[in-house]
């Protein structure tokens, strides 16, 4: 990845975290060219760095944000609900 493509992913994950409440879809929308796996990627080592210093909120926020953005790029593995149901 080039440095310009993560000041690129930085810039998108800091209007998600100034948006208002609502409106990240818009803000992912307005940019698709940025959204793949290495921006779910740079999502995560943000949202650990914020539960690291002590930015919870923040951190849940983005960890949140890149978990359906990983189900909707197929990263994120789904159980169907047929399998949740034989195991019980």
């Amino acid at each position: 990845m080039t440095e310009e493509r993560q000041i690129q992913y930085f810039d998108l994950i800091d209007k998600l975290l100034k948006c208002p409440n609502g409106q990240e879809p818009e803000v992912l929308e307005a940019q698709p060219e940025l959204i793949d796996a290495a921006f779910v990627e740079t999502m995560l080592q943000v949202a650990t760095s914020f539960a690291h210093g002590d930015n919870q909120e923040g951190a849940q926020f983005l960890f949140f944000v890149a978990r359906e953005l990983a189900k909707q790029l197929g990263l994120y593995p789904e159980v169907p609900n047929s399998e949740v149901a034989s195991k019980e």
